[in-house]
């Protein structure tokens, strides 16, 4: 899949609407009970840029994006303003925000993510895109350094350390993160609302695997 390690402009996607939709499959039987399954494992987010412009200037910005994405070839990265951070928006950044792993004495690499959790149940969701330079990462308590104790993957979101953790070692990190997506429409359509306004009515964007 082509993938553009590049980010929507943050200033249009500010005000833009949209986050996690699931697929829950739902039977309902003969007695008026319910069977519910869901054939996804993670949400998908779905958002629409458009109602974050403001200017002809960002319309302008908006398709020379779009274009060299060639509408939906390519994916690229996406600020979501409502859900960036390993942390509460409030809150700075800290390598003791979510814990990531355990040490077997064997393993050096792992997967960045983040738990949402509400009552008793939560949902562990997979970070693939970290922002450059966000990342911080602890072991049992202790902040360590990138390129000295462990380097990322911003790409994949991995963390991969020079020496595999020791057994029962505790692996935390905190990070910023986009999310990784693609137009979800081939063409866009402008509006001049007047000569220093524009409008662009929709312009979906949905999450992709990658």
């Amino acid at each position: 899949m082509g993938f553009h390690e590049i980010r929507f402009p943050a200033n249009l996607s500010f005000g833009s609407v949209g986050g996690p939709e699931r697929r829950t499959e739902v039977v309902t039987l003969a007695n008026g009970f319910e069977e519910r399954n869901t054939p996804w494992a993670h949400s998908r987010r779905r958002y629409d840029a458009g109602v974050g412009l403001r200017s002809l200037d960002d319309v302008e910005a908006l398709i020379a994006f779009f274009e060299a994405r060639r509408g939906r070839l390519f994916g690229f990265r996406w600020k979501d303003w409502s859900d960036y951070k390993s942390c509460l928006p409030s809150r700075e950044v800290d390598f003791r925000d979510q814990i990531i792993g355990a040490g077997d004495g064997q393993t050096a690499t792992f997967q960045l993510t983040k738990r949402y959790q509400s009552g008793l149940e939560d949902y562990v969701r997979p970070i693939v895109k970290p922002v450059l330079g966000t990342v911080r990462v602890g072991l049992t308590g202790d902040a360590l350094v990138e390129t000295v104790n462990y380097t990322v993957d911003y790409e994949r979101g991995l963390v991969t350390f020079f020496e595999a953790p020791d057994i029962g070692a505790e692996v935390s990190a905190g990070f910023e993160f986009d999310v990784p997506v693609r137009f979800d429409t081939d063409g866009i359509q402008t509006s001049v609302a007047s000569f220093q306004a524009g409008e662009v009515p929709t312009v979906p964007v949905v999450e992709v695997r990658v």
